[in-house]
């Protein structure tokens, strides 16, 4: 037996209870790991509430670490003992246990702890996938992030900054302002004081930006798209503030034939290859210290409704990691 946050039916917080659950006999191609720190991501909120329809009852959570503590007779690319992160497009990580598709798993490099990998594995990827395959950051490219200080944004601002572009930040709040620049911002736009398109703008001589990530969805997807350059990139990542609503796509070429992406990380990852190439980018990243990785909190699993609770209070800076 083993101990998880299971949900019965789409709600809120409430929703969330810290139950016994059986682990399946482990598949020849599996390995069971005992988890030592999981990561909370938005996506876990949105299978929560319904946003993303999951199987019922369901162990919430989509990526983890921990210690390799069984594999399947199939598996040889791994040990028992070796430490690992994954992520997955099946909730189940909000567990003491889970057994997980062993080609899912990434040997953590030594130098990197369990709360950074965990902190970061999910929220790296994608990252990476959309700054180098949604949309490829060039030197000089004027960007503009959402949620510059959350836990994506603060990777993302980071790892915009080294690849040589303009990061423009947008934060909901004045006192995340300093903190998007500790992040890598060279602007930083406060919406709830600052009219973002207005002030992108004015730092663009009204040119706009190369392209936008915007994690808000539907209260910002409008302005977002006005603030583009001709030829640019939209990427829509999230959610935050509901699903964008049906668009017509002739806008795109009203505003000067744009690219609109929406992009979900686990299709960047599906294949091993790509899976790999991915993971050593971050870690390359994490360890030559070109990305530090914000943990803002670490909560015991059990009170896991807590993480949901004050990350959707929009209150939060940096990464969330629930602890074993």
């Amino acid at each position: 037996m083993s101990k998880a946050i299971v949900i019965s039916q789409p709600g809120d917080s409430s929703a969330m209870q810290w139950q016994d659950i059986e682990l399946a006999p482990l598949g020849a191609n599996q390995a069971r790991i005992k988890h030592t720190v999981v990561g909370f991501n938005m996506i876990d909120t949105y299978m929560r509430k319904g946003l993303y329809p999951v199987e019922l009852p369901a162990v919430l959570g989509v990526e983890g670490v921990g210690v390799v503590e069984a594999i399947g007779a199939d598996v040889s690319h791994i040990a028992v003992g070796d430490r690992v992160a994954y992520m997955t497009r099946e909730p189940g990580a909000y567990a003491e246990q889970r057994n997980v598709d062993a080609m899912r798993l990434v040997s953590i490099p030594d130098g990197i702890s369990d709360e950074v990998a965990a902190a970061s594995f999910l929220k790296g990827l994608t990252v990476w996938a959309l700054l180098t395959e949604s949309y490829s950051v060039k030197a000089g490219d004027n960007v503009l992030i959402y949620a510059a200080a959350g836990g994506v944004g603060s990777l993302m601002c980071q790892w915009a900054k080294a690849l040589g572009a303009r990061v423009i930040g947008v934060v909901g709040s004045g006192a995340k302002v300093a903190l998007a620049k500790q992040y890598g911002c060279d602007e930083v736009i406060n919406r709830n004081e600052q009219d973002i398109l207005a002030t992108v703008k004015t730092l663009t001589n009204d040119e706009g930006v190369q392209v936008v990530y915007d994690s808000l969805g539907a209260a910002t997807f409008e302005t977002s798209l006005d603030c583009i350059a001709p030829l640019g990139s939209m990427v829509s990542f999230g959610n935050a503030t509901g699903a964008v609503p049906p668009f017509n796509i002739l806008g795109l070429a009203a505003r000067g034939s744009l690219k609109l992406v929406r992009p979900q990380v686990f299709a960047y990852v599906e294949k091993r290859e790509h899976l790999e190439r991915g993971a050593a980018a971050l870690f390359d990243m994490i360890q030559r210290e070109k990305m530090r990785v914000e943990i803002s909190q670490r909560i015991p699993m059990p009170e896991a409704a807590k993480a949901h609770d004050t990350v959707e209070s929009g209150n939060t800076t940096g990464a969330t990691v629930l602890v074993l």
